[in-house]
């Protein structure tokens, strides 16, 4: 009996273990089947939107900045050097690297022995050529009282000639006697013809004379000047640089010492392109004398001045482009020639422009506006010019436009934008929503069993179960449980 009773226990217990494994078996499959054939849960979608910064265009009158380098150089820059050689007896302290000297400063004397003894001897010919000059009047003088004798000698032959003749003629004189008259008057002519001979030759000795005289004065003004030389003295105020000359040096004719340059006159030569070089031209092709301004970066301390263009270079040189141009720098302290310097010039007045960043304009010169219903449009503009990171394009039909700063690959035609303007803070009032039942439940369910902290969790769950609950928050949560 005992065994037929343990028997039946079995197989009552085996029974009920099988209806309940078939019972467990048909609740998955139902379940299975009923995830199966549920529909998808959907939620409502919301056109995407971009924030983006925007600019009111707005036409205006702007002065362009044309930006180059360039090279500062001294307007006044003379070569020191010795027109005559010698031994530098004497320097001046300033006849140094970077010395400071004012217009008619003694900055070296050269040995002047040897100019000294040659104008010593050029004084000496200058003497002998006087002398001469002096000998040859006196000769002058006596010839022409010689002249004058001779000629008063042969007016008295002449004379006694015609009494010769006269007593011939009335039969008391002889033909002898007329014959010694007439000899005695030729040789007075003679005489006078010799005399001014002499004065001729008088007279050619005095040029010749003059004419040395002349010369070894000239070699007089050569020697003073030579031994002038011998003292170097500064031409202008100015600073001298490439000093190679100490006293006891030796100095060859025409060797360069040094370099006197006066900081204070300076100018800066830049070259720009020659379409921006088009720009500076007036309406007759000339050069506008634009202003300019330089600047020198040294270490945080920035040095400027400011100047106006004077000139152009007369040709383009070799291996270069564009025109080289040169501005005078009207007051510079603390610049020196030789300086790198940033060049900002003022290009003439652009009337009806706008100035926008370069980043508004795409590579197909169009920018992007927004519409009254805060979407995007496409407009063509004209990029007059380029500033650094701005553009100036031209206002014509456009003032007025909202236009987006910067442009993305993810703006384009007809996107729904939130325009943001600099400057201006919105205030953003959350938009609230009502939940239905169940889909308060679901919210709350899904918040309960995540992985949040028990504080987040008690913050979002006591947001969820006010009447009205922020619409991003809803957005948030069912944008988790899609995915």
């Amino acid at each position: 009996m005992r065994f037929l009773r343990r028997s039946l226990t079995g197989i009552f217990l085996l029974s009920v273990t099988l209806v309940l494994l078939a019972w467990a078996g048909n609740t998955v499959r139902g379940a299975v089947e009923a995830r199966l054939n549920a529909e998808p849960r959907s939620f409502p979608q919301r056109e995407r939107e971009f924030s983006v910064n925007v600019v009111t265009l707005a036409a205006q009158t702007i002065v362009p900045e044309l930006v180059v380098f360039g090279e500062l150089r001294s307007q006044r820059t003379l070569d020191l050097r010795s027109a005559t050689g010698g031994t530098v007896l004497e320097a001046s302290d300033a006849l140094v690297e970077g010395g400071s000297v004012t217009a008619g400063q003694l900055l070296l004397r050269i040995d002047p022995v040897e100019a000294q003894e040659a104008l010593a001897r050029i004084r000496a010919d200058v003497q002998d050529a006087q002398a001469e000059l002096r000998d040859a009047e006196r000769a002058l003088a006596l010839g022409q009282d010689e002249l004058a004798a001779a000629r008063a000698q042969a007016a008295l032959r002449d004379q006694a000639l015609a009494r010769a003749l006269d007593l011939q003629g009335r039969g008391v004189g002889t033909t002898a006697a007329v014959e010694d008259a007439e000899l005695a008057a030729s040789s007075a002519a003679a005489a006078v013809l010799t005399r001014r001979q002499s004065i001729a030759t008088a007279e050619a000795r005095i040029d010749q004379a003059t004419t040395r005289l002349a010369r070894v004065q000239i070699d007089l003004a050569q020697a003073e000047r030579n031994l002038a030389e011998t003292e170097i003295r500064a031409a202008f105020d100015g600073t001298l640089t490439d000093v190679t000359v100490s006293p006891g040096g030796r100095l060859t004719a025409n060797e360069m010492f040094a370099r006197l340059v006066d900081p204070t006159a300076l100018e800066v030569a830049f070259r720009v392109a020659t379409s921006q070089y088009a720009r500076l031209l007036d309406d007759t092709g000339s050069l506008t004398r634009a202003p300019v301004s330089v600047a020198l970066d040294a270490s945080g301390v920035n040095l400027t001045a400011a100047g106006r263009i004077t000139r152009e270079g007369a040709s383009v040189g070799a291996g270069q482009t564009g025109r080289q141009l040169f501005a005078q720098i009207d007051s510079a302290p603390g610049l020196r020639p030789g300086d790198f310097v940033t060049v900002r010039i003022a290009e003439p007045a652009l009337d009806d422009v706008a100035l926008l960043p370069a980043t508004a304009v795409g590579s197909d010169q169009m920018i992007l506006t927004v519409d009254a219903e805060d979407r995007l449009q496409p407009q063509p503009v004209d990029v007059l010019r380029r500033q650094g990171d701005d553009v100036i394009i031209a206002a014509a039909g456009l003032a007025g436009l909202n236009v987006v700063m910067e442009r993305s690959p993810l703006l384009g035609a007809g996107i729904k934008v939130r325009p943001i303007r600099p400057g201006v803070v919105e205030e953003e009032t959350a938009q609230m929503i009502m939940l239905d039942a169940d889909r308060r439940a679901r919210l709350i369910a899904y918040v309960a069993e995540g992985q949040m902290p028990d504080n987040v969790k008690a913050r979002i769950i006591a947001q969820l179960e006010q009447d009205e609950v922020s619409s991003e928050t809803v957005e948030r949560l069912e944008s988790r449980m899609g995915s």
